[in-house]
């Protein structure tokens, strides 16, 4: 009997297939650790590096550290408000400051001859601008009353401030030499009235009455030494302070209830 002839085997041509389609999941897993390294958050890069490393059998150990990413793009959204928030204080700042530059300069115009005098002096601080007008300027000895002198000053320092909106505060201040008369039992009350006195012809010339306050200080204050004719005679004094705004922030601290005991 003749030998049965053996089947020839096909050549199989989809093999191909297998190392593709192995290919395909390379490529997968290449662009996935890719987009994890782009990605800002750091924590979910080492989850997912960690995940793959596991899924191949830890053929491709993830590195401990991620790969250099751009300085820019890794900074969080928190970081990036607060710096956007200071910028913009310290822009805010600058405005504030250039207007009360621009106010300081229309006062000292204002008070030129005074200034001059040296019975006027005008600084700027964070705070705001302070006006410091000598009270032999406005007032007599004692007296609260304003001479008539200091009106057409004060008038002109009012047509500054009446075209503006910041707050003002007006501050009296004496010597340490006591007053006791019918009208001042003591300097509080004498600080207190002459500011009082200088806010009343603010008003009449325009100034908003909701922006001013009058505040006395008595001799608790003083610029000069006391012990002088000089310095008593700095001491006694009406300052004008122009608000800032945009005051530097002050730091606050706790106070722990335990301390009060």
């Amino acid at each position: 009997m003749a030998r049965k002839k053996p089947e020839e085997e096909h050549e199989n041509h989809e093999r191909w297939l297998v190392s593709y389609a192995d290919l395909m999941t390379l490529m997968f897993a290449f662009f996935v650790v890719m987009y994890a390294i782009s990605s800002v958050n750091v924590g979910k890069y080492r989850i997912l590096s960690d995940s793959l490393g596991a899924a191949f059998g830890n053929m491709g150990v993830s590195p401990k550290t991620p790969p250099a990413i751009d300085q820019h793009s890794a900074i969080p959204e928190r970081t990036l408000a607060a710096a956007q928030k200071q910028r913009s204080h310290e822009a805010a700042l600058h405005r504030e400051k250039d207007r009360l530059t621009s106010v300081a300069r229309d006062i000292l115009k204002a008070l030129a001859p005074l200034v001059a005098q040296g019975k006027v002096r005008v600084t700027q601080s964070n705070l705001g601008i302070n006006v410091e007008i000598n009270a032999s300027v406005l007032f007599a000895p004692g007296d609260a009353k304003l001479n008539k002198e200091s009106d057409k000053a004060l008038a002109a320092v009012a047509k500054v401030l009446k075209s503006d909106n910041h707050l003002i505060q007006v501050e009296g201040h004496t010597d340490n030499v006591p007053i006791r008369n019918a009208s001042f039992p003591s300097n509080w009350e004498l600080s207190a009235v002459r500011a009082s006195s200088v806010v009343r012809l603010f008003l009449e010339n325009g100034v908003a009455e909701g922006r001013m306050v009058a505040v006395g200080h008595g001799s608790n204050q003083p610029v000069g030494t006391n012990d002088t004719v000089e310095g008593r005679l700095r001491n006694r004094r009406v300052a004008v302070m122009i608000l800032s705004d945009l005051p530097e922030p002050v730091t606050e601290v706790p106070v722990n209830a335990a301390d009060a005991r």
